[in-house]
């Protein structure tokens, strides 16, 4: 049953509807291979029971012909989202064994929809990292290794790189993950896979842990495009407990997949060439122009002339809302809780939140609560969100001249693990391509697009308009056929 583990979603689901092999069987060799690859750190826990429980349903389903759209897929669903009765931690220590009473609203969709779950994937703590270093459970490890026969172990990229691990080493299928400035589209890309960040709204915040709340955006990962949409198709929808939920109704993203791009103009941002980036990255970027022109598309220059504010603008406005955000772990209601032998209320809070949290949400708190102080506000965060608006506008002005646009989705290929994470900055300069879109609230993807002289992956980015999904799926869907990315990490776990 190992070749099970090679099929995506729509394989899994259309196998299963047909009687080519049972859902118990998918399930079965999923378990199998997670248990195999706990190498990878890519699990913080396993959830077996509740893959098998939902392949016997699906069976079940099937013999009376009540087969819902993910019946017997297995999914990893990163350990941002609350899941009722499993430990739910944010990969943070002062969260470890919380349970919640409730399930989020994404995950609760997907298990409506028929999804088992494997387990709760590992992540950077509280979301927060580019590379999956920060979490308090341990580094993920990339399945990928470069050829230069160091055999150095990589980062899977962050914050879901356990989720991003988990899809690129045929472990899961598919997987959620969270997208505050890129968290989604860098590690699709590190570990060659693709993963779409949908417009702020599109799938409900509630019942995920909250790092950046005007920012934050659940979505999905998998093996190619098309996977992405029948994910994103069942995790969508309104909401009524998330005052951002939008209330519109799903489109048929699988349905509506197109990769004839006639009549469509994308737009090639000049401020995304940028000095230091990898020659590799510029000559992918350039097969993707040519792939795109192919398709049918009209490729037209345009300008972005805020893109060089955004990753100091959104590194002011996340660690403000993180700063608030996280204030609610204080040891008196859940999670962990130090008190000191002496000492008052205070002095518990100190001491928990000391003992709880990672030195970068450390950071991050100590940046967002300065900004956020009486003589810095104005200074600070009320200048970042005036450069926030004029960094939407932007896009809004490309808007009239194009329908997308095409950039690179992240600065390089995967890192060793340990290279950048003593220095703060270069890390962040990992989002620097993904964090406008974010910004912005828009629709942005990235499929893998080829390989470095390394041997490592490198993704593309298609940004769209709000609302707009189907668009980006399309170019993305256009991107993958010519692409023609079949390349897989070699198993060393």
């Amino acid at each position: 049953m190992s070749q099970l583990t090679d099929l995506g979603i729509a394989a899994l689901r259309d196998g299963v509807r047909d009687g080519s092999f049972s859902a118990r069987e998918v399930a079965e060799a999923h378990v199998a291979a997670v248990e195999k690859a706990r190498a990878l750190n890519a699990f913080i826990v396993e959830t077996p029971e509740h893959a098998l429980a939902a392949a016997d349903a699906a069976d079940a389903a099937r013999a009376k012909r009540e087969l819902k759209p993910l019946s017997g897929v297995p999914l990893g669903i990163k350990d941002l989202f609350a899941t009722k009765g499993v430990q739910t931690t944010a990969a943070s220590r002062i969260l470890e064994g919380f349970k919640p009473v409730y399930e989020s609203t994404v995950s609760a969709n997907l298990f409506a929809a028929g999804a088992g779950m494997l387990g709760k994937l590992n992540m950077d703590e509280f979301a927060m990292g580019s590379s999956n270093e920060t979490s308090g459970y341990g580094a993920v490890i990339s399945p990928w290794r470069r050829k230069d026969g160091g055999n150095a172990a990589l980062a899977p990229g962050g914050s879901s790189g356990g989720s991003a691990a988990a899809v690129a080493a045929r472990i899961a299928p598919g997987v959620t993950g969270t997208d505050t400035g890129g968290s989604i589209r860098q590690p699709a890309a590190f570990v060659g896979i693709s993963g779409i960040k949908p417009t702020y709204g599109r799938c409900s915040r509630w019942g995920i842990v909250a790092f950046a709340s005007s920012l934050d955006q659940a979505g999905p990962m998998a093996r190619d495009v098309r996977d992405c949409a029948i994910m994103l198709e069942a995790m969508a929808g309104f909401d009524g407990k998330d005052s951002t939920s939008l209330d519109l109704p799903v489109p048929a993203w699988e349905q509506g997949l197109n990769a004839d791009l006639k009549g469509k103009r994308v737009g090639i941002p000049k401020e995304y060439r940028i000095d230091g980036v990898p020659e590799d990255v510029g000559r992918v970027w350039d097969e993707g122009i040519a792939w795109l022109r192919d398709a049918g598309a009209e490729i037209v220059p345009v300008s972005l002339p805020h893109t060089r504010y955004a990753l100091p603008t959104y590194y002011i406005i996340a660690p403000a809302e993180a700063s608030s955000n996280l204030a609610r772990y204080d040891g008196v209601r859940y999670g962990l809780r130090q008190q000191p032998e002496q000492g008052g209320l205070n002095d518990m809070y100190e001491a928990t939140r000391a003992a709880g949290f990672g030195a970068e949400v450390k950071r991050r708190i100590m940046i967002g609560t300065y900004v956020l102080s009486a003589g810095f506000y104005d200074a600070y965060f009320n200048r970042a969100q005036k450069v926030r608006a004029l960094i939407a506008r932007d896009f809004e002005k490309a808007w009239d001249e194009v329908d997308l646009l095409l950039t690179p989705t992240a600065p390089s290929a995967a890192f060793a693990l340990g290279e950048k994470s003593n220095d703060p900055i270069a890390m962040y300069l990992n989002d620097v391509f993904a964090v406008p879109a974010s910004l912005a609230g828009l629709p942005a993807m990235s499929v893998p697009a080829g390989l470095d002289k390394q041997g490592l992956p490198l993704g593309l980015q298609i940004i769209g308009k709000a609302l707009d999904e189907q668009s980006v799926l399309d170019a993305g869907l256009a991107i993958e056929q010519r692409a023609g990315f079949t390349h897989r990490p070699e198993a060393w776990w």
